[in-house]
């Protein structure tokens, strides 16, 4: 299982390089998503993958039954996907805006006159 995860990592990465480097700032936005995607999906995959065994204290117990998943990478995901969501709605509105006021997406012609 952690095979084909490092290979579906592999791949996100690779999409979303591929994809920033295409002339269209829609494709550089969807590029940095699949890089956001590939980075929680190494932090999952590097946390372990321990199935069925939740990080809870059971009622009387002073400690964690072992073994059990490791509730950090789980925190770390949950905020990078939040900030992550952040990133990609305040990048969306850029987007829009850009493309209202220049009515293109290509980086070369965002450039600003004052004439």
């Amino acid at each position: 299982m952690s095979t084909l995860l490092a290979i579906v990592v592999g791949c996100l990465y690779a999409a979303g390089v591929y994809m920033m480097l295409r002339r269209s700032l829609f494709k550089l936005i969807l590029g940095l998503v699949f890089l956001s995607h590939g980075a929680n999906l190494l932090i999952f995959t590097v946390g372990g993958l321990t199935r069925g065994r939740p990080p809870v204290v059971p009622p009387g117990a002073t400690g964690l039954a072992v073994p059990s998943a490791d509730p950090l990478p789980q925190a770390l995901i949950l905020t990078a996907i939040v900030i992550g969501f952040a990133v990609l709605a305040f990048s969306l509105a850029l987007f829009h805006r850009g493309y209202q006021t220049f009515g293109s997406d290509d980086p070369d012609d965002l450039k600003v006159s004052d004439q």
